[in-house]
């Protein structure tokens, strides 16, 4: 099987790199495009989804991650289910369970540095200032609703740690922390539906 991940921007391109062969072994061929931005890769991803009818061999898949931010998580996958389906393209949400489809679509809540605040541990392996108390604020506990933005506040507590003084450099830390997670201690719950999608993908 072969697996195209489009995604919003590099730094979960360096993410996924280590996080895919952890997930899915590495049997799997796969690729990932990066876009500038969520607004980038939505307003492409139609006419890409068109493009891959003419060539995706019978056992590609395709892969689309965006950032939830502030959209309605619903509306957000019902919009990327349509663009799929206008492609001649089949998603998870169409064919249910047991039958194969070419696209999952996942959304990162709210953001890709959520599913780094999912493994605290991972964090501290990469950056062994940051105090193992991290994981005990209550403000942590659920990776997905830290409030306030998942970057911003990755970013202070590393600053707070003494790293990064200048602004957090997001490709950095995505390969730095991406290279200690572990898929099944992640308590992010949208890395975790991300990671089931990609085992049923595999069925």
């Amino acid at each position: 099987m072969y697996i195209e991940f489009l995604i919003e921007e590099p730094s979960t391109e360096a993410a996924l790199y280590n996080l895919i062969p952890r997930i899915i072994g590495d049997a799997v061929d796969f690729a990932v495009h990066p876009y500038q931005g969520k607004l980038d890769l939505l307003t492409k991803l139609p006419q890409r989804l068109k493009g891959y009818c003419a060539w995706l061999p019978e056992d590609g898949r395709i892969v689309v991650l965006v950032d939830r931010d502030d959209d309605d998580c619903r509306a957000l996958k019902t919009e990327l289910d349509a663009m799929a389906q206008v492609a001649g393209l089949t998603t998870r949400t169409v064919v249910g369970d047991g039958a194969q489809f070419h696209v999952l679509n996942r959304l990162a809540i709210e953001e890709l540095e959520a599913w780094f605040f999912g493994d605290i541990a991972a964090i501290r392996a990469a950056y062994p200032r940051v105090p193992e108390s991290l994981a005990k604020r209550a403000k942590y506990r659920n990776p997905d609703a830290i409030a306030g933005g998942t970057w911003e506040a990755l970013e202070r507590e590393l600053q707070r740690a003494g790293y990064f003084p200048g602004g957090l450099q997001k490709i950095v830390a995505a390969r730095a922390i991406s290279l200690h997670m572990q898929p099944d201690r992640n308590c992010s719950r949208s890395f975790q539906v991300f990671q089931q999608g990609l085992h049923r993908l595999l069925q």
